[in-house]
């Protein structure tokens, strides 16, 4: 079985991508387990081809099965935080010559949000092409397409992508001072500061998925972001803890009550600014980051 586990950071980081939950990508690469061990892999020329293939297939389904519940969840969806290290476990996989930045930047939130809109192939194709740099002739194999096909599928999901895809600030060490302005002057109550930090068209979107509390459409403007803001800061939860940590390539702020998970705070911004608020609110998305 040692083929499978070299493999095993690269699969979780496919199904990740298509999924965007840890638990439904973790319960893919069991089941890609399962199957593997169950196979005759006499005839297997390449194990990691095999392997992306079952789960890209069992992703897609998955997409499939997860369609009619994304279209009844209660305000917003966000993905399920990742802490930045275990997304970029299988950087080994990025095309030849990509930075680490540019890799970890395929799990964004804000790139993981826009994929949402993509149909599962189209999604599949743009994972395994823009993110591990598989050729067309592999993607094809994986989906049981026409290599024709796979391009087509691969164009209008990069068309889609960029007509919807936000750029924010990648240096990894600017992302964190304005994450810590922008903490600091919410705590200190300071609506000035948070304004200043605020670009004008800065956006607040959360995800309590219909059991926590959180804005159930996208809070939009920098006045009206920075006084929610504030008034979250001026009631904090019971026994409240605080802890920075780095989630989908950017720094984020981990709420916890009385030891158990309460929230979880990111921000993309760019030139300086906070452009967007995430707050991912949803307990069933962050119980994984008591151990991160």
């Amino acid at each position: 079985m040692a083929d499978f586990e070299a493999h095993r950071s690269l699969l979780f980081g496919v199904a990740y991508r298509m999924l965007g939950r840890v638990a439904d990508a973790e319960d893919v690469v069991q089941e890609a387990w399962l199957r593997w061990s169950a196979a005759d892999r006499s005839g297997i020329a390449t194990a990691r081809a095999y392997l992306i293939r079952i789960v890209t297939h069992l992703a897609v389904d998955r997409l499939r099965r997860l369609a009619a519940r994304r279209e009844t969840y209660v305000g917003p969806w966000l993905p399920e935080p990742l802490p930045t290290d275990r997304a970029t476990a299988a950087a080994e996989a990025a095309p030849e010559g990509a930075e680490r930045a540019a890799f970890a930047e395929t799990i964004s939130f804000a790139l993981l949000v826009v994929l949402e809109t993509l149909s599962p192939l189209e999604r599949a194709v743009f994972v395994l092409r823009e993110a591990f740099g598989l050729p067309y002739g592999e993607i094809a194999g994986a989906l049981g397409r026409g290599e024709a096909a796979v391009r087509q599928l691969a164009g209008r999901a990069r068309r889609h992508v960029a007509e919807r895809r936000p750029r924010y600030e990648v240096d990894a060490g600017q992302r964190r001072r304005l994450t810590e302005r922008f903490l600091a002057a919410a705590s200190e109550g300071d609506l000035p500061g948070l304004m200043a930090l605020l670009a004008e068209d800065a956006t607040l979107v959360g995800d309590g998925g219909g059991v926590a509390k959180a804005p159930v459409r996208a809070i939009l403007g920098a006045d009206k972001v920075a006084r929610f803001t504030l008034g979250i800061a001026r009631k904090p939860p019971a026994d409240a803890a605080f802890r920075l940590l780095e989630c989908n390539g950017a720094p984020a702020l981990f709420v916890t009550s009385g030891g158990a998970p309460h929230s979880l705070f990111l921000l993309e911004g760019a030139g300086g600014r906070v452009h967007r608020v995430y707050v991912q609110a949803n307990p069933a998305k962050l119980g994984h980051l008591l151990t991160a």
